[in-house]
């Protein structure tokens, strides 16, 4: 088993998401839950601009002082964004849109530590506006880069072009289409961001061993990087660390082949 760590994907803190369409918490609550995520051990934070008032809540929660931002790592997106008036998400790959989104990002989160390219498609993904910003962000102190993709061709020539350290993708017990990703990554030294574990809520609910079978599942598939859990309750976050400790111990126990 590869060395794999339990993320926080922020989704459902900024706007209303999953199968169950749950409105995100009041700002209180959201930034408590960001907190208690850190002293579950939770290291690793993505969030998006498309995400609604993610990037914003998780700005507050970071400006608290009570998170040591030294022990974490936060990971945000360019290239879909938020439009407030709609409360609908849209996809703007120009240089422009581009860098209006970064800079409003690193104003709000103070630092990215990993920035990927939301929306990714075998077009966008070499496009020189793409290209430009991610340069620009280079020089603003960003060090490492990702795309988030929605297919196996897309994440194909993600890995050839050499820009990227992470890639973002969904994997679950019902999107086993996905799974050559993992060789590709494997094959190139790259790490995975591997979201919607739970079928953005789908997989679970029918007892406590859901969420550790849907973990096992993704953890056989033998990676280096995150598995993002995504919740707005904290009884929930418990949960689903309590359920990746046991995947993580049961997949060492037996693992995969």
């Amino acid at each position: 088993m590869g060395e794999v760590q339990l993320g926080l994907g922020l989704v459902s803190i900024g706007r209303r998401w999953g199968v169950r369409d749950v409105a995100p918490p009041p700002t209180d609550a959201a930034v408590a839950l960001v907190e208690a995520a850190c002293d579950a051990g939770i290291r690793f934070f993505d969030t998006a601009p498309a995400y609604g008032d993610s990037e914003s809540v998780f700005g507050l929660a970071l400006d608290r002082g009570v998170i040591d931002r030294a022990t974490i790592t936060i990971a945000t997106k360019m290239g879909e964004h938020w439009n407030a008036e709609t409360g609908e998400p849209f996809v703007d790959h120009d240089y422009d849109a581009l860098m209006r989104s970064l800079e409003q990002s690193l104003a709000r989160l103070g630092r990215i530590d990993v920035l990927q390219l939301h929306k990714a498609t075998a077009a966008t993904l070499e496009a020189p506006d793409v290209l430009r910003a991610f340069d620009r962000a280079a020089s603003l102190g960003v060090r490492r880069f990702g795309a988030s993709v929605s297919d196996v061709e897309t994440a194909r020539i993600a890995c050839r072009t050499g820009r990227f350290e992470f890639l973002q993708f969904p994997y679950n017990l019902g999107a086993g289409h996905f799974a050559p990703i993992f060789a590709l990554l494997r094959a190139c030294g790259m790490r995975a961001i591997v979201n919607r574990p739970f079928g953005m809520g789908g997989l679970v609910g029918g007892g406590a061993d859901d969420g550790v079978a849907a973990f096992r599942h993704v953890l056989a598939a033998d990676f280096d990087g995150v598995v993002l859990t995504g919740t707005s309750s904290r009884v929930h976050l418990v949960e689903n660390v309590a359920a990746f400790d046991a995947a993580r111990a049961a997949t060492a126990r037996c693992p995969p082949g």
